[in-house]
């Protein structure tokens, strides 16, 4: 039976009761009966595989280096000069899994694996033929001095076994090093200086005529490290081999000039079994198996101490006495005008001249100085917190601590530190990074880095 209030409101309103009628009626069709809930979607969080990689892009974009732009079109509408913040590269999604890579003066280098083995793809400034022979699309495909998006390179020249493969790949000014499974090297891009292992030949056109070159060495190589415009190789047996510019001492032979065939880098570390040898410009640094620190090349700033007091262009190696301070060093990373080292208790040590994460106030260190730990995010919170590798570029530096966070500092070019600016940053400065970061890879004025996904 209706209440009262009911039989007035359709009395006053006849039209009420038909539309709260379909209301009801509509609001039963669609809810969902308990015994029909299984039916709902059930959401799922997207769990990424063990070996998806992620790969990170940061700085300046102008030339092509961030792999980032796929058209003209686009690059018209909504280029910008440089990125600020850490941006997830397209191009390493799906199809392209990226199992290494390498950031050079103003272009990147990618290992990437597929079905039939992997490939070397590169993006950036190609004027020196550092990325094979790129053309544009279209009927008179002329060859490009710059690509906005990773391409190809093609290594079939190279006298090598085809069924090497390349595992590592490391960039110079405008040179490019990859070490294949057997332990091969090869070397491609401008050879001016010898750096890719060959006679130097005048006028060389490398834009249009780019050669790849294999390396010859006397025992396989397991590491490969390019500095400017100087090329090195660590053997499986911890030797050095080198070649390319050597005026500042870069190839540790001894002798100075251009060198442009591969030779061992000996002196003090004659008999060592080197693990690690790092240059990004014209200062080299190698480790031994015994946490032993050695260095050659150029010390106008003190980045090799003492030993340069009086000529400052070392052109063999010498043992470096001011790092016993340190501990055992397990990590070691050369920049222009100062070096760093990593001690196996994850502490981070810089010493030279410029940004060295000690705030404005501190630009020259003679000795290796400690930088404070809180810095790389050990705290009350996460006591045992400690840097597991570091990596430089010029000006700029990086480390990763063992909760694969990145921590930044140096000179931002075009905001190549992906911290959101441009402006200088004086101590170590976590960037933020939607995943893992496994590798960092610092050029001039851009930075790579390969990750894994946190889920």
């Amino acid at each position: 039976m209706q209440s009262a209030v009911q039989s007035a409101c359709f009395r006053q309103l006849p039209g009420c009761a038909q539309t709260c009628t379909r209301w009801y009626a509509t609001s039963n069709r669609r809810s969902v009966l308990r015994q029909d809930v299984s039916r709902l979607p059930v959401h799922r969080f997207p769990v990424a595989k063990p070996n998806d990689t992620r790969v990170y892009v940061w700085g300046l974009a102008a030339t092509g280096a961030l792999g980032m732009q796929t058209s003209l079109k686009k690059q018209a509408q909504i280029f910008t000069d440089f990125v600020q913040h850490p941006s997830r590269l397209s191009f390493a999604e799906g199809r392209h899994t990226v199992a290494d890579v390498a950031a050079g003066y103003g272009f990147t280098v990618y290992v990437v694996e597929k079905s039939d083995g992997p490939e070397v793809w590169g993006t950036g400034i190609n004027t020196d033929g550092q990325l094979g022979v790129q053309k544009a699309p279209g009927p008179h495909k002329k060859p490009l001095e710059l690509t906005i998006y990773p391409a190809p390179i093609d290594l079939s020249s190279a006298k090598t076994e085809q069924r090497n493969r390349v595992v590592q790949v490391s960039a110079g000014r405008a040179h490019v090093l990859a070490l294949t499974d057997d332990g091969s090297v090869l070397a491609w891009g401008n050879n001016a200086y010898g750096q890719c292992g060959r006679k130097i030949v005048a006028d060389e056109d490398y834009f249009r005529n780019p050669v790849v070159n294999t390396i010859q060495l006397e025992e396989p190589v397991q590491a490969i490290e390019c500095g400017q415009d100087h090329s090195l190789m660590l053997t499986k047996a911890g030797r050095v081999y080198s070649c390319g510019w050597s005026d500042d001492g870069q190839a540790g032979q001894g002798r100075y000039g251009l060198i442009d065939t591969p030779g061992p880098a000996e002196g003090d570390m004659k008999g060592e079994r080197i693990l690690k040898v790092s240059s990004s410009c014209d200062t080299i640094l190698a480790i031994n198996d015994k946490g032993d620190l050695f260095g050659w090349g150029n010390s106008e700033y003190g980045q090799l101490g003492d030993v340069a007091q009086d000529n400052p262009q070392i052109n063999i190696p010498r043992y470096l006495p001011f790092a016993k301070e340190c501990g055992k060093i397990v990590d070691i990373a050369a920049a222009g005008s100062y070096c760093l080292a990593l001690n196996e208790h994850g502490d981070v040590f810089s010493w030279g001249y410029g940004i060295l994460g000690f705030g404005p106030e501190v630009q020259h260190r003679p000795t290796p100085t400690r930088i404070p730990p809180a810095l790389f995010g050990r705290n009350e919170f996460s006591p045992n917190a400690k840097v597991i590798s570091i990596a430089c570029g010029i000006t700029h530096s990086a480390a990763i601590n063992d909760q694969h966070d990145l921590y930044m500092w140096g000179h931002n070019r075009y905001a190549c530190l992906g911290l959101g600016h441009k402006n200088d940053q004086f101590f170590p400065l976590k960037v933020a990074l939607n995943a893992r970061v496994q590798k960092v890879t610092c050029g001039v004025d851009h930075t790579i880095t390969l990750c894994k996904a946190f889920v």
